[in-house]
């Protein structure tokens, strides 16, 4: 089940990635957020509920919530029309607990490519806190870009990889693969996208993630 939440929290991370770069407009991005934001609270509520108590489940499901807390924020965000500086504090609270879920992969699950990834969510959840906590609007494109590719990267290609049985194998090359990649691209990006002037259609909200 949380595989399948993963594909789709890879829909949203694009979507609202393009939002960022101006190429979909702010409010037709709050259905999805909306869609899998609700998704992201159920699927780990019933996760735990059929746990039995086991504290491997629990801990694997938790983290799920902070995907679904920030695009349903997100929505509100886009449909009331706010201005983003509590999701951008929320943002910076999301980033530290990502570093810690990071850890935990990388010691207690011994999956290292899903530490990478969290690594990757925490960098975005970052640049989410620096866009809209402290109004670095030189950002925004920047943010977008990131999100966009994280979509494909930390979404959808892993969650094909798991419903699919092929995850667990090589685990430390993907690691390795996903890390160069990320700072090769993202390191391109910021060098392409920041400072660009933020498109007139974005809002002063992240791309969730």
């Amino acid at each position: 089940m949380g595989s399948v939440g993963l594909l789709y929290v890879g829909a949203v991370l694009f979507i609202n990635g393009a939002m960022l770069l101006g190429w979909v407009e702010s409010r037709s991005a709050a259905p999805m957020n909306i869609f899998v934001g609700i998704l992201q609270v159920v699927t780990p509520t019933v996760l735990i509920v059929q746990s039995g108590g086991d504290p491997d489940v629990i801990l694997g499901a938790s983290g799920l919530y902070l995907f679904g807390f920030t695009y349903l924020y997100v929505a509100f965000n886009l449909l009331m029309g706010l201005d983003g500086s509590g999701l951008g504090w929320f943002s910076a609270f999301v980033a530290v607990c990502a570093v810690v879920y990071s850890y935990l992969s990388f010691t207690r699950s011994d999956d290292p490519a899903f530490g990478v990834i969290w690594l990757y969510w925490a960098f975005l959840w970052a640049l989410f806190f620096l866009l809209l906590g402290r109004g670095r609007d030189d950002l925004a494109r920047f943010t977008g870009g990131v999100a966009a590719v994280q979509g494909w990267v930390t979404g959808a290609l892993p969650a094909f990889l798991l419903l699919t049985g092929n995850w667990g194998t090589n685990g430390s090359a993907w690691a390795v693969g996903l890390a160069v990649f990320g700072v090769v691209v993202f390191g391109l990006l910021y060098a392409r996208l920041r400072g660009a002037p933020a498109p007139s259609s974005a809002p002063p909200v992240p791309a969730a993630a």
